[in-house]
Order: structure tokens, then sequence, then C-alpha cells
């Protein structure tokens, strides 16, 4: 009789992006972008999380880059011993889609007896570990590195691609062999994508190849590539020795755990009408042309999920199964949405008679040029559970959800309620008595932004036009509330124009300043999260370098005290709400912006006027919506600073939008700042930068995105 197990529910482990991968003669190193080497309080800011173990590495790269140096143990001894004071349970990881210091490489037919010999090296220093993964995913990086070319050794065939695979697994195996010796009772975790493979009719044989594949690190560990299995043969056909496969069904290494990576792209689909699909898709196996891409992505079609293809392992291999890596590279309500599926899903797992010991919050500290595949160095960053840009630990809204359901507790947000992009089609999904957002401010720049990617991020909704709702009577607002019974309230309203403040006081500051205010009361009478909007033009411009948000405001003009006045009220009412100042702001969808204006002139042939001596730090519209909400879902308080990376004067900002748009520089006029006959003062500098550390890309970048997604 099969046996059967008894329910128990998952535990939550965590997990940090640690990846070492050589591009060239350049090693990457996550830990060291990440600040992780350099900040102390690190692990205990995440065993707050309430997670009961951590894969946390033990990098073969880092500690010994030479084959005879010595190696310093004091750092790793450190936060080992943190970690056991925590009694979080270390999962220790050796090597991590790397290929190992300089002195071997993948291909090498001594990289097994190097790695364990290192492996031997650190359960002598640290008898008492007991769960290793000494190389992370062994069919991916061999993959990677050596039938797609992206990492070192960079090659791109059959033979290059298995004998990477087979000295990775015979890595794994001498490693635990020098690790048990040491421990016997040492375990190990055995980490790979869980992958699958759809396709056309047509290529259905690459696509049974692939899925005969996914298995592979798992086969040749538990012994199963015998002269029956389906890639026996293709071992010796690309050139593997017969003895390399007999010396892995002699020495095996069963997994006591095996170690599930699920990402929304791992099924895949292949398909032959390559006119379909983007060219950076396209490839071929020597027979075919075909385009490989996420199954996700096609809609007519519907992926086997996560469910179906943790079964699938179990049914095949009957062995313990942790999800070692949950993660999603998204907005903060879909990296909810991605954990809580998956979380929900496992539950069910279990109860169904799957041994299934955990689900790993995976990339804690969040990672770096993931994006390129790690083949480029540009320092993109996407946050994790944790948000290090300001080199602290800032929890975001994932970090509640986990605390809750390690703590048993359910975990319940108004965004929750709908599912993941994953799903369907996008479309806002009609939920009983669901809790939207309120926008306030619908027909301006900021608020149809607001709702463009709300539409967008599935968030739920009711926008308010200034004749829909008088945000000057309180009980008005409260009706509105008691109604619609939001969240959070977003305040997009604003008076803009800076020299008609000059003779139009009273109304600039009760649209600033006294409208704020009152929906910040009304915020925090029903205990709602508030969101408002400020200027860079509450400061003077007398610094020389950016303004952060703790320097003094000192305004030039109505509109900046107007703005000020606004901030005071606001904090005041509700010391919990949050208030994004912002600069020069340009965005994609409407024509009430400097960038429109530069084009219009290009288009009539006029010229155009521009300030050679101010300077800004412009504000990419898409990217401050974005990076806002994500902000008021973590619940984020006080002031922030928002505005794209870099400074330049508005001359330099329009000469910049012109030549994209194919307008010659000469046609602009340039003056300065006291040639304009202005009511209003302006600073002569009012470049933003956050000490909090929440960045939004770079202009060059935001400027392209501009041209790419504008419509109007």
């Amino acid at each position: 009789m099969e046996h059967q197990y008894p329910f128990q529910k998952p535990e939550i482990w965590g997990g940090i992006e640690c990846t070492i991968n050589r591009i060239q003669n350049n090693y990457l190193d996550q830990l060291a972008l990440a600040g992780h080497y350099d900040r102390a309080d690190d692990v205990k800011s995440i065993a707050q999380l309430g997670i009961k173990a951590l894969r946390y590495p033990i990098l073969w790269e880092h500690h010994q880059p030479s084959k005879e140096q010595d190696i310093n143990w004091d750092w790793i001894e450190n936060q080992l011993n943190e970690i056991k004071e925590l009694n979080i349970v270390p999962i220790a990881g050796l090597v991590h889609h790397g290929s190992g210091p300089a002195f071997t490489d993948l291909q090498d037919e001594k990289f097994p007896y190097y790695l364990a010999d290192y492996a031997s090296k650190v359960a002598t220093k640290f008898p008492a570990l007991e769960y290793y993964t000494p190389i992370n995913e062994p069919l991916t990086t061999a993959r990677f590195s050596g039938l797609y070319g992206f990492w070192y050794p960079h090659a791109a065939d059959d033979l290059s691609f298995a004998t990477m695979l087979i000295n990775q697994i015979k890595g794994v195996v001498l490693a635990m062999k020098a690790i048990r010796k040491i421990n016997p009772s040492a375990k190990l975790i055995q980490t790979e994508d869980l992958a699958k493979t759809h396709s056309t009719p047509l290529l259905k044989y690459q696509a049974d190849f692939e899925n005969n594949r996914r298995w592979l690190t798992y086969d040749l560990l538990c012994g199963k590539v015998d002269q029956e299995h389906p890639l026996w043969q293709y071992f010796l056909y690309v050139g593997i020795q017969e003895k390399e496969l007999v010396f892995l069904q002699e020495n095996t290494c069963v997994p006591d755990i095996i170690g599930l990576n699920y990402y929304v792209t791992s099924e895949r689909y292949l398909d032959e009408n390559l006119e379909k699909y983007p060219a950076y898709t396209h490839g071929d196996n020597g027979q075919h042309c075909y385009a490989d891409t996420e199954m996700v992505r096609m809609a007519e079609l519907k992926v086997e999920g996560f469910r179906a293809l943790v079964n699938e392992t179990w049914e095949r291999f009957k062995l313990p199964i942790a999800i070692t890596e949950v993660h999603l590279c998204c907005t903060r309500e879909e990296q909810m949405r991605w954990f809580k599926e998956i979380w929900g899903e496992a539950n069910q797992l279990s109860q169904q008679g799957v041994n299934l010991k955990a689900v790993t919050a995976w990339s804690l500290l969040g990672a770096y040029d993931w994006n390129s595949l790690l083949t480029k160095s540009n320092h993109h960053y996407e946050t994790g559970v944790f948000d290090i840009q300001n080199n602290k630990l800032r929890p975001t809204a994932v970090v509640k959800l986990i605390k809750s359901l390690t703590e048993n507790n359910e975990y319940h947000h108004p965004l929750l309620n709908q599912k993941g992009w994953w799903h369907n089609d996008g479309r806002l999904e009609e939920t009983p008595n669901q809790s939207p957002i309120l926008i306030i401010g619908k027909a301006g720049t900021l608020g149809s932004a607001f709702i463009n990617i709300c539409n967008f991020r599935k968030i739920p909704f009711v926008a308010f036009s200034k004749s829909e709702l008088n945000i000057f009577d309180l009980e008005s607002i409260q009706n509105a509330f008691e109604k619609y019974k939001p969240w959070a309230v977003i305040n997009a309203t604003g008076y803009v124009n800076v020299d008609d403040a000059e003779s139009d006081a009273q109304k600039c500051f009760a649209v600033n300043a006294t409208a704020p205010g009152l929906l910040s009361q009304a915020c925090k009478i029903f205990g709602i999260q508030f969101m408002t909007f400020s200027s860079d033009l509450v400061f003077n411009g007398s610094k020389k370098n950016p303004y952060a948000e703790t320097d003094s405001v000192n305004p030039l003009n109505v509109f900046g005290q107007s703005k000020v006045s606004g901030e005071k009220l606001v904090l005041t009412n509700h010391p919990e709400a949050l208030i994004i100042r912002t600069s020069a702001f340009f965005g994609p969808w409407d024509k009430r912006n400097f960038a429109h204006s530069i084009l219009q002139a290009q288009d009539l042939l006029n010229p155009f006027c521009v300030l050679s001596d101010v300077v800004v730090s412009p504000t990419y519209v898409p990217d401050l919506v974005n990076t806002a909400l994500n902000l008021l879902i973590d619940e984020e308080r006080g002031i922030w600073h928002l505005s794209n990376q870099g400074s330049l004067t508005w001359a330099d900002f329009a000469c910049e939008i012109a030549l994209r748009g194919g307008m010659e520089e000469k046609s602009f006029q340039t003056k300065k700042l006291l040639q304009m006959k202005w009511k209003a003062k302006r600073p002569r500098y009012s470049v933003l930068h956050s000490e909090k550390g929440v960045q939004l890309p770079v202009l060059e970048n935001a400027l392209n995105r501009f041209f790419e997604e504008k419509i109007y």
C-alpha cells in the first residue's frame, strides 16, 4: 500500500539571491551589489519574518578565489552564529549559478574534485551544519553556460552542455560524500527549476526532449539514467563517455529534499510560426526554426500550473519536496498575489498527500540585473521582500504578508481579492464588496495616469472629477467614504499655474492646502490611507546639490507656499499620510507637459524659448505613479521625494526631447531666468533626491520609454 503522509502545514523559509556568475573575466556578486557583506543587521531583520530556515550562501568563489589561499571564515562564522541564535536553520549554498573560482570552470574534469575539497573545508569548519545545496540548479546553469553561451565559459553546443551538467552532478555527489565524512547526518536539498515545455504538433518531438531533460538533475542523482532512460543515447551521441554515467549510477546521492523553483515563466511554448513572435525568442535545433516563449503569455492557451507540475514531481520521485524559490519581479500587489497563491496551493498539495515541507520567500533582498539574465551589469534592481535601495532593509507589504502567514494568521488586503495578471486578460474582475482606491482629480495629468495604471495593475478604484466631489466640504467627503468604503485615497488634484497663483492666492491655497487638509482629516477619521502630492518648488534653490526630504523648505512664490501649507495640514491631520514631492513631470498620455510642448513646436515649426540656467530633475509620470502606488501599498508615511535619476537644465531637457523627436537644436531660443517676465520667482536649482532610498529609473531610460509609449 502506498504510504500516505499526514497533512502537515508547510513551513515558510527564506532565501537570498546570491549568484556569483562570470561573464568573460568579470564576476558579478549579488551579495556585494546588495551591500549584504557590509550591513550587520540584515539577518536580524530577516528573522522578524518568522521563517524557519534560510537558504544562505557560503559561496566557493567568494571564500576561495585562488586554490592555495587560506580561507578567512570570520564573516561567515559571525553570520551563521547569528542565524543559529535566532533559531533559524541555515541551508548552506556553495555554488549559485557560478562556474567556480578562476582556477577551474564547469568544463574542467577536476571541477567536481575541487568542489568536494572546498565542501570538506566548509564541513570541517562548521560541523554542525546539517542542510546543504552544493550547487543550485545545475541543469539551468549548464543550459545558460553550455547551451546558450550566456555565462562563462560561454559555450553553445550539446557536448559542452552535457559535460557541464555531468560535472556539476558529480560535484554534488562528491561534495556530499566529503561533507558526510565529517557530519554523517548532513542532508542534501537539491534545487532545480520546475519547468515544462509545450508546443505545436510539429515541434512535439522537441518538447518531449526538453520534458525529459528537465528531470536530469534528479534522475542523475537518483541513478535513474541507465540504458533504459530516454536520454541515455543522447549523452553518448553528443560525446559523454559511458563511464561518467556509470559512475553516477554506482554513486547515487538521492536528495533528502527536492527543491523546486517555480516562476510564471517556467512553462514554455515552442512554435514554428516565427512571424508571431519577437526576434529574441527565435532559435533552432538544426531541424526546425521556432520561437521559444513563455506559455503564460499565450492568451489562447492554458498553463498546467504549479500544482500540476509539483504533482508530476511527486509521482516521479516520491521524495520530500520544498518550494525553494517563490519570487516575482512585478508590482507590489502582484508580488503579494503570487506568494499568497503559491502558499495556498502548497497547502492544498500537502492536504492531498504530497510531502511538501516548505515554501521559500525568495530574493529577500531583491536582485540585480536579472532582466538581462545577468549578462549586463546595469545595476538594474528589482525589489524583493525587502527594498534595499537606501542600503537598509525597508520592509515592503510582502513582509506583512509573510509575517502573518508564519504566525498562522490569515492575511487580508483588498488587493488580494484580484487574481494575478497570469490568470486572465488583465481586466478588472467584479468582486463583491471589494474595497477600492478613491482617486480625486480624474481629469488631470496625475489623475488620468492613476486611472490608466490602476486599470493595468488590476487595482479597483473609483475616480472623481471636481464636479463630482466637493473637496472643500468635509461632509461631502465623508459621504463618499461611507458610500464607497475605500481602503485608500489618492489626491491628484492641484492648482498648477505658478504665475497665476501670485494674483489668485486664495484659490491656490484652497486647492493645494485646504482641500488636502480636509481629505486627510476625513481619512484619519475613517482609518483610511491617504496620499497626496507636493512640489520641488517648496525649496528656494540656494543649494548646489540635490534636495532631500530632511532639507528645510523656503519657497519663493505663492504656489510653493501653498504646497508647504498643504504638507503641514496633511501631516497634522493624519500623521500616517504619504506625501510625494516631485518635479517637472512629463508623460505619454496627455498634452499638458513640457515634452509635448517641445514636440508640438517641432510639428508647427515654431521657435520655443527654454531656460539655460534652471536645473531640475524631470519625472516620468508612469514611473512616478507606479512607485507611488507601491509606497502606498507598503503603508509608507511622511514625505518622500520621487523623480527620475539625473538632472539637467530646461534647455538640455528640451534638446533631449528634440533630438529624439527629430528636431534641430537650433530651433530653440535659450534665455536666462532673469530675462523671463514671470510674476512668480523660481529657484534656479530644485533637483530632488531621496534619503529614503526609493529610486526611479535614470532619465535617459525614461525618455526612451516616453517615445515608445506616447499615444497623443
